[in-house]
C-alpha cells in the first residue's frame, strides 16, 4: 500500500517515519525542502503533493490549521482535482470541526472517502508511535484504517461522525491549557512563599493534581526549558477555534477566554514559538521572579 504524508512539520517527520518503519511505501510532501532531506534516510520518499494525490491509495494530512487544509484539498489543482475516486483521505490537522465536516462533504463528492484524525501527545510522542488520535467519520472505514493509525498512535478512538475527532481534539486543548496554567500559577504560589517548587512537584505528583500534563510540562517550566513540543502559536490556534466552535453551538469557555489571553501575551513577547509549558512565563512576568532556579540556562534555542 502506497501512503503519502502532506506535511512534514515537527510532527509529520516522526509519523512518516513510523509509517516507512511499519513496512509502508511512504512518500513525503513538504514546502521545506530540509523537513524531505530529514526523512529521506528513513525511506520516506520525497515527492510532490500531485505525485502523492495520483498514485497514493492512502494520502495523509498533517497541516497546520483549516485554510491549510481546505487548500490542500479543495483548491485548483488540488487533491480533488487529482486523486482517484476510491482514494482515502485521512486529515490529521487539527483545525475546526465546522471545516472538517465541509472538507468531508467536498471529498463524498468526489468518491474520495474521508477521516478526521487529529492527535494529542506532541512530538515526544509521535516519535515514539503513542499519540492519541481522535477520529470522525464512518465506522467501516475507521476499522479499515485502524492497523496504519496504530503505527503512529497507542489510543486511537472513533469519537463519532465527520466534526467529532476535532471536536475532541478542542475539548483535549482546552483541558490541557488550563492544566498548564494551574500548574504554573501553583509553582509560582510555592516559590513566591519561600517553598521550593521542585519539591512541590516532587510531593503532588502521585496525588490527585497529578497528571501526564504535569509529569511533562512541570519539569520544563522547573528546568527553563522552552524547546517546543507544541508551540505556544499553535496552542492560540486550538483555542481561537475552540472559541468559535463554543460560540457557534452556544457552549461558554470563561476559562478558555481567560488561558487564550495568557498565550497571546506571550505571543506579543515574542515567545510565540516556545513551548506551550512557556506559560509559566506569564506568571514570571506577573511577579517578577523566575520559577526556575536562575543557574538553569534553558530558553529556546530556536
Amino acid at each position: 500500500m502506497k501512503i503519502g504524508m502532506i506535511g512534514l512539520g515537527v510532527m509529520g517527520k516522526p509519523m512518516a517515519r513510523n509509517l516507512a518503519k511499519a513496512g509502508y511505501e511512504v512518500y513525503g510532501s513538504d514546502m521545506n525542502q530540509k523537513n524531505l532531506d530529514a526523512v529521506a534516510k528513513d525511506n520516506v520518499k520525497a515527492s510532490t503533493n500531485i505525485e502523492i494525490e495520483e498514485n497514493c491509495d492512502v494520502i495523509i494530512t498533517m497541516l497546520p490549521n483549516s485554510p491549510q487544509v481546505k487548500q490542500v484539498v479543495m483548491a485548483e489543482d488540488g487533491l480533488l482535482d487529482h486523486a482517484k475516486e476510491g482514494t482515502i483521505l485521512i486529515d490529521m490537522s487539527s483545525i475546526a470541526p465546522l471545516a472538517s465536516r465541509e472538507v468531508h462533504d467536498a471529498c463524498a463528492k468526489k468518491g474520495i472517502r474521508m477521516l478526521e484524525a487529529p492527535v494529542s501527545g506532541g512530538e515526544p510522542k509521535a516519535v515514539n508511535g503513542t499519540l492519541s488520535i481522535m477520529c470522525g467519520g464512518e465506522e467501516a472505514l475507521f476499522n479499515e484504517m485502524s492497523p496504519i493509525l496504530h503505527c503512529m498512535g497507542s489510543d486511537v478512538v472513533l469519537c463519532g461522525a465527520s466534526g467529532a475527532g476535532n471536536t475532541t481534539k478542542l475539548a483535549n486543548q482546552i483541558i490541557v491549557a488550563a492544566n498548564i496554567a494551574a500548574v504554573a500559577e501553583g509553582f509560582m504560589l510555592a516559590k513566591k512563599a519561600g517553598v521550593d517548587p521542585n519539591k512541590v512537584f516532587a510531593a503532588i505528583k502521585g496525588g490527585l493534581a497529578g497528571s501526564t500534563v504535569m509529569n511533562a510540562k512541570g519539569p520544563m517550566m522547573l528546568s527553563n526549558n522552552t524547546e517546543p513540543g507544541f508551540r505556544i502559536d499553535l496552542h492560540i490556534k486550538d483555542l481561537n477555534n475552540a472559541l468559535e466552535t463554543g460560540h457557534a453551538v452556544g457552549s461558554p469557555l470563561p476559562l478558555t477566554a481567560e488561558v487564550m489571553e495568557m498565550l497571546q501575551m506571550l505571543h506579543a513577547d515574542g515567545m510565540g514559538a516556545y513551548d506551550h509549558s512557556a506559560l509559566a512565563k506569564y506568571y514570571e512576568k506577573l511577579t517578577g521572579t523566575n520559577l526556575y532556579d536562575d543557574s538553569c540556562p534553558g530558553g529556546n534555542k530556536e
